[in-house]
C-alpha cells in the first residue's frame, strides 16, 4: 500500500478530518454559558461565542428552548471537534439534562467501535459509575483519540444519569476493507440494512469527493476518492443502525464528529430515512472565526447555502496546527 494511502487510511479511521484554518488570539473576558468559564482561549470575545442558532427558523434561542426541543426529539446527535474541550463540556450538560426527567435514552459514541461493547457491558456490570475503569476497560489510552480527560466529562455524564454506554462505529478493520472493497466488505444482511447499495445522487457524491480530496490536502489519488466517501458513507450509516438498534422506547444520543452530525447527508439523515416517524435533532457545535461574524457565515465552509444542522452552539476556538503539514512531508 502506498504510503500516502495509507496515511489518509489512517486519519479516515481515527476520526473526522479538521479544517485547515490557523487561528490568532485574541484576548477576552471569561465566558458565561459554562460555569467555569471557557477552556478554548482564541475569540473569546467573539460577538457569537455562547450563543445557540436556530437555522432552520434563523434566530437565536436561549438554552431552555434548546433543551424543551431536544426532549422533544427521539433521537439527538451532538457534533464536535474532537479536541475540544468546551464542545465536550457542553455535550456532558446536555447529556446530564437529556437523562434527567425518568428519561434514559442510549448514549452512543462514535469514538468506541462494536468490537468494544463486550468489554463496555463487563466493566460497567462491574462498576457502574467508574468512567476512568470504562477507559481502561476499552484501552482509550491507545484508541488513537484525543485525551480521555477531554471525554470523560460526557462519559460521567451519562454514567451518574444511568444511561446505557452504546459503542457505534464499526471497526477500524472493517472501515479499511470498505476502502479497499467496498460494500461488499460488509455481510450482505447488514449492507441491505445500511442502505449501501442504493448509489449515493451524483450531486451528493461529487460534494463529498470533493470534501475528501480537501480534507486530504490534494494529496490523495483520485482514483481514492470514491472508496474514501464509501467508507464515510458506511460509517454514518452503522451509526444510525447502532442507534436504531439500541432505542428501547426513550431514544439515543450519539457522541460524534459534526462531519457526521450533517442533517444532509450524515447520521441524521440515514435515521430519517430508516425511522421517519422519529423525530431526531441533531447540534452543531461550532467554534467562531474572527472574520465570520454570523452564523450564514459558517454554512460556506460545509459547502451548503445553510448550516447542516437542527442547532449551532457557538464556542471559542482552540489553536489548530495544519493538518497538511504531517501529509506534505510523507510525499516527501
Amino acid at each position: 500500500m502506498r504510503p500516502l494511502l495509507a496515511a489518509s487510511l489512517l486519519l479516515l479511521v481515527s476520526g473526522c478530518a479538521r479544517s485547515a484554518a490557523t487561528r490568532s488570539a485574541s484576548p477576552a473576558p471569561t465566558g458565561e454559558t459554562l460555569q467555569d468559564g471557557w477552556q478554548s482561549p482564541l475569540h473569546q470575545d467573539h460577538p457569537l461565542v455562547g450563543r445557540i442558532w436556530n437555522v432552520k427558523a434563523a434566530r437565536f434561542v436561549d438554552e431552555a428552548e434548546l433543551l424543551a426541543a431536544l426532549r422533544d426529539a427521539r433521537f439527538v446527535v451532538l457534533g464536535e471537534r474532537h479536541d475540544q474541550p468546551d464542545h465536550h463540556r457542553l455535550q456532558a450538560k446536555l447529556v446530564r439534562e437529556l437523562g434527567s426527567g425518568g428519561r434514559k435514552p442510549a448514549l452512543a459514541f462514535e469514538m468506541l467501535d462494536v468490537e468494544q461493547q463486550p468489554a463496555v457491558d463487563a466493566s460497567l456490570a462491574k462498576a457502574p459509575g467508574d468512567a476512568d475503569a470504562l477507559a481502561i476497560a476499552v484501552d482509550w489510552a491507545r484508541s488513537g483519540w484525543p485525551d480521555w480527560s477531554l471525554y470523560r466529562p460526557v462519559f460521567s455524564a451519562g454514567l451518574e444519569a444511568g444511561l446505557p454506554v452504546v459503542a457505534a462505529n464499526l471497526p477500524r478493520a472493517k472501515v479499511r476493507e470498505v476502502v479497499m472493497r467496498g460494500p461488499e466488505a460488509l455481510e450482505a444482511p447488514l449492507r441491505e440494512r445500511l442502505g449501501l447499495d442504493t448509489p449515493l445522487p451524483e450531486d451528493v457524491a461529487k460534494d463529498m469527493r470533493q470534501e475528501q480530496d480537501q480534507s486530504h490536502c490534494g494529496h490523495l489519488p483520485q482514483e481514492m476518492l470514491g472508496p474514501m466517501v464509501q467508507a464515510q458513507r458506511a460509517r454514518d450509516a452503522h451509526l444510525a443502525d447502532r442507534l436504531l438498534d439500541a432505542d428501547r422506547g426513550d431514544g439515543g444520543v450519539l457522541i460524534t464528529g459534526n462531519g457526521h452530525a450533517r442533517t444532509d447527508r450524515g447520521v441524521p439523515a440515514h435515521l430519517s430515512r430508516r425511522a421517519p416517524e422519529r423525530k431526531v435533532l441533531a447540534v452543531g457545535l461550532l467554534e467562531v472565526d474572527a472574520k465570520s461574524l454570523e452564523p450564514k457565515d459558517y454554512a460556506a465552509s460545509y459547502s451548503t447555502g445553510a448550516l447542516p444542522f437542527d442547532y449551532v452552539w457557538f464556542t471559542p476556538a482552540m489553536p489548530m496546527e495544519d493538518p497538511c503539514a504531517s501529509l506534505r512531508e510523507r510525499k516527501r
